[in-house]
């Protein structure tokens, strides 16, 4: 169990609409945000301008740390068709657009990898090479914004079996504005459904480019989004290889029961791993 004084400050993803209810318990400790109402088109194609307005409105005095999700629906960093490829870079500059309307510096992006991409990039020569230079197509836009705004494009394991591959993905840029972020719960569904190494393995694998990390529970077989304590995640595990990082990343608790989310965390302060 890690000491109390050492304990890290857990933060939380929600809704703009949630944070109304849960602002008392994110200034008491100036948690960290990330907010996740700008990643649908059709907030990006609306007045967006006026939720992130408000969104301000409802931090005051707010100083820990934001982030948003950025755009993920209905698109693939990796795809192959060029036209594709513009409206996801259009996408994801809207999202920083977003970031720094709203004080943000943190945007989660999902990563390209597949389950069978794992059995299938190495058996056909070029194919992880391809990958990776249509990811930098349709990135390299938004990383020049991202380095120009300070911001960091933190890219999530969705169906990611190698825990290896993003990190490698996000290290090909060498910019500091690509790094890493890990969901507990997609982790855990691929290690349950897929063969993937458990949890913690991803921790490992990211080290020093990981700088966020969604905690959700879940059973191995399914994303359930469920209460840290829910599900059967080896949590202390987990932030036992946290702890072992130089710098711990944004801790964010995403799950699907947002009015209960200090639930969560709660049961992870009664575990004694964070505050």
């Amino acid at each position: 169990m890690l000491q109390s004084n050492s304990l890290p400050v857990l933060g939380a993803a929600m809704p703009v609409d949630a944070i109304e209810q849960h602002r008392g318990w994110l200034l008491e400790h100036q948690r960290d945000i990330e907010i996740q109402t700008f990643h649908m088109a059709e907030v990006l194609e609306s007045d967006w301008q006026s939720i992130a307005q408000h969104a301000r409105k409802m931090l005051d005095g707010h100083t820990g740390r934001r982030g948003i999700h950025g755009p993920f629906w209905g698109f693939k960093i990796d795809s192959q068709d060029p036209d594709i490829r513009a409206v996801v870079r259009k996408r994801l500059l809207q999202g920083l657009d977003v970031c720094a309307a709203v004080g943000a510096n943190q945007m989660v992006i999902h990563s390209p990898f597949s389950t069978w991409d794992y059995n299938n990039l190495d058996a056909n020569k070029g194919a992880r090479e391809n990958l990776f230079d249509r990811v930098h197509a349709t990135l390299r836009d938004p990383v020049k914004r991202a380095e120009d705004m300070g911001c960091v494009l933190v890219i999530e394991n969705i169906e990611d079996k190698n825990p290896h591959d993003r990190v490698e993905l996000a290290r090909s840029f060498n910019s500091a504005s690509v790094k890493v972020s890990i969901d507990t719960g997609h982790a855990h569904y691929a290690h349950g459904s897929t063969g993937a190494p458990p949890v913690d393995y991803y921790v490992n694998a990211a080290g020093d480019m990981l700088q966020h990390v969604h905690l959700q529970d879940a059973d191995g077989y399914a994303d359930r989004h469920w209460l840290p304590g829910e599900g059967t995640i080896r949590w202390t595990s987990v932030f036992s290889a946290l702890a072992s990082l130089d710098v711990m990343p944004r801790l964010m608790i995403e799950v699907k029961d947002i009015p209960g989310l200090q639930r969560g965390a709660e049961w992870l302060g009664q575990q004694g791993l964070a505050i």
